[in-house]
């Protein structure tokens, strides 16, 4: 089995965060995004994973770190690491291809920017599986639509009049993926684009009018990693599941007249002084806090906080912050009193 991670986005909407790491790699609940989605579909998948292929964007961005951390991932997973550089946004479809090589056998794409936990359960008479999660605005989602079997007949962006509930989001398996790089190279061909981009959907589609079977895999949550005030939110949650799971969360911290209010994950090397923390905070290592009280947030590493009261605050690394907004987003390397 391969996990395919289309993942050469520049995470415009979380700036500043992504204008120094890249979106996939930014710490939430204590794990970089796309560690975590790749792990939680290994020991979802029926099967080891043999390879997982990487589509970066511009080396300048995506760098030799990254390359290194993803390598390491992969191994830890024993499978083989292979990088692909997508060179422009020319789409989903488009990104999936820079990966030809790895293209054949069974395989799970997963775009790198949401989280889920779900039951990976694979139909062994379907050529295809696409998760999905019940929304209550489809409207503002790509949507399957089913058939009287329960397969999917369509997919529908953003439809004006209800087609389901049934939003689609982003993780997808083939039975044999390269049925999909045929479908996508015929695209590609045609240059047939919306907007100037490839997508996915039209290489899916064209399986379906080949009569290959897709069916729905529904998940029991969805998360999403968008912009700065859902990244929060979703940490939130995952700290929630993960406690739940009987998670370790709490490292080696120093605590002076502090406490922390689970759940939480708070890192090696931190340190508290007069500080209460939590709940659904996330604190990378080597991060001092003092005369603070933090909830809702997520504060990466080597930061110094003085003197705040933070709630749905979203703090890169290397900041220095003392003030009296509660709501703030802030870089890497800034200094804000």
């Amino acid at each position: 089995m391969k996990i395919i991670v289309p993942m050469a986005g520049r995470g415009s909407r979380l700036r500043p965060h992504t204008l120094t790491v890249p979106k996939p790699l930014i710490p939430v609940a204590g794990m970089p995004i796309v560690h975590r989605l790749v792990r939680d579909i290994a020991k979802l998948l029926p099967e080891p994973v043999s390879e997982v292929a990487y589509v970066l964007g511009d080396p300048a961005y995506f760098g030799e770190a990254v390359v290194a951390a993803l390598t390491e991932l992969s191994e830890s997973l024993g499978a083989k690491t292979s990088i692909y550089r997508q060179d422009q946004p020319l789409g989903t479809g488009h990104a999936v291809m820079c990966a030809a090589p790895s293209l054949s056998g069974p395989a799970v794409i997963a775009y790198a920017d949401t989280l889920i936990r779900a039951d990976l359960t694979l139909d062994p008479e379907a050529d295809s599986v696409i998760w999905v999660k019940q929304v209550e605005n489809p409207e503002q989602f790509g949507v399957v639509q089913l058939d009287n079997t329960g397969a999917i007949s369509a997919l529908v962006e953003k439809p004006r009049d209800f087609v389901s509930a049934l939003a689609v989001i982003g993780i997808y398996y083939f039975k044999e993926i390269g049925l999909l790089k045929d479908a996508l190279q015929s695209v590609l061909d045609e240059k047939l684009t919306h907007g100037g981009e490839y997508q996915i959907n039209d290489g899916i589609l064209r399986m379906m009018e080949a009569g290959k079977r897709f069916v729905p895999g529904e998940v029991s949550a969805w998360m999403d990693c968008g912009n700065p005030a859902v990244t929060v939110e979703t940490n939130g949650r995952m700290l929630d599941y993960l406690a739940a799971e009987g998670a370790k969360l709490v490292g080696k911290a120093t605590l002076e007249n502090s406490q922390i209010v689970e759940p939480c994950f708070i890192a090696d090397g931190v340190v508290l002084k007069n500080t209460t923390v939590g709940p659904h905070v996330s604190i990378g290592t080597n991060t001092v806090i003092s005369d603070s009280t933090i909830k809702n947030s997520m504060i990466q590493r080597n930061c110094q906080i003085e003197k705040s009261h933070l709630d749905g605050a979203m703090i890169g690394n290397h900041v220095r912050y003392s003030g009296t907004q509660k709501h703030v987003s802030i870089g890497d390397y800034s200094e804000l009193k």
